[in-house]
């Protein structure tokens, strides 16, 4: 199959996608309890009459029916325009960017992280399959996999912020520092514990599932052979069994960026991180609809270019795969 025709099949894939997220978020929006003028008003409500409440519904569009007002939104996102931020009073576009910099940061690190450590458990848990250490790792991503990750990060700032003062309680930058003076290196700090805590959950499932395909792979007849030869160790899986290996991590890694979009939501209300995750509760909590819909489309194309990312790497790391497309076309 030829590269343009996947190309172009995963472009419709995408604006299917995007197409029934947008629509299930409108819907749950439209009949959520929340009263966006309400919250658009906030603790000034009691000064507020019903003709300034009638106005201020009419200047957002809330008074139109809520079809109206998806067609409305979704003839302007065709032109370009995600709209203006009920919250912010800004448009969204520059919100999600202004966000999403600040969260960028802290899910690659988390990413990598988890990965890397990920994988390497794996691989040390395999090698010593039955002894000591593969079960002190088996038992640490059993747990970590059932633990909830707000649960994780509050043990986490209790033990590092209030019991050993090592690192800052919340936010991104220190408090009372105008932006303009906030270094690099006071960025990294506070994103230390947040990243830390967002990488431990993500580990258990690279290291489990790279510790099953390993202890496969060290079955298998050509394995075998090569021991005879005198191989064994981490030079036996370098040379013979890394691909194999290889690639079910790398899948696991990168359809691990909505188990991180998530685990961000949660982690930056615990942390008082000013990022998308916060982002995101405030615009679904204040009923800020066309802040939550960009959000969503960001997000979701975030998601869908890990996943498509993880399908190319799977065709270059295998040519079984390459040539089964050759085959195809």
């Amino acid at each position: 199959m030829r590269i343009p025709t996947l190309l172009l099949r995963q472009l419709m894939r995408l604006v299917l996608l995007l197409a029934c997220v947008s629509s299930l978020t409108f819907v749950l929006m439209s009949n959520s309890p929340i009263d966006p003028v309400q919250a658009y008003i906030g603790a000034d409500m009691l000064r507020v009459g019903e003709e300034q409440r009638a106005a201020i519904a009419e200047h957002w569009g809330l008074n139109e029916p809520p079809v109206q007002r998806f067609f409305t939104w979704l003839s302007a996102i065709v032109k370009g325009d995600l709209g203006t931020s009920i919250i912010y009073r800004q448009p969204v576009v520059e919100v999600i960017q202004e966000k999403f910099m600040s969260s960028i940061s802290l899910l690659m690190i988390a990413w990598l992280l988890s990965g890397f450590f990920g994988f390497a458990a794996g691989v040390a848990a395999a090698l010593k399959r039955g002894t000591w250490l593969d079960r002190i790792i088996q038992w640490y991503c059993y747990a970590l996999s059932s633990t909830p990750t707000f649960w994780a990060g509050v043990l986490l700032l209790l033990l590092f912020t209030v019991w050993l003062p090592i690192f800052p309680v919340g936010l991104g930058t220190p408090i009372g520092v105008r932006a303009d003076e906030v270094s690099w290196l006071d960025r990294a700090y506070h994103m230390i514990l947040p990243a830390i805590t967002l990488s431990l959950v993500g580990v258990s499932h690279i290291a489990l599932h790279t510790r099953e395909k390993l202890i496969e792979v060290l079955s298998s007849e050509y394995i075998t052979f090569a021991r005879a030869k005198g191989l064994s160790g981490l030079q036996l899986v370098w040379r013979h069994g890394l691909r194999n290996i290889l690639l079910p991590a790398i899948t696991l890694q990168f359809a691990s960026f909505s188990e991180l979009f998530g685990g961000a939501v949660l982690i930056e209300q615990v942390f008082s991180y000013p990022g998308l995750g916060q982002a995101t509760v405030e615009a679904s909590t204040r009923g800020d609809v066309p802040l939550l819909m960009g959000i969503v489309l960001f997000s979701t194309c975030f998601v869908f270019v890990g996943n498509s990312i993880a399908e190319w790497t799977y065709r270059i790391i295998d040519p079984r795969i390459k040539e089964g497309y050759k085959h195809e076309a």
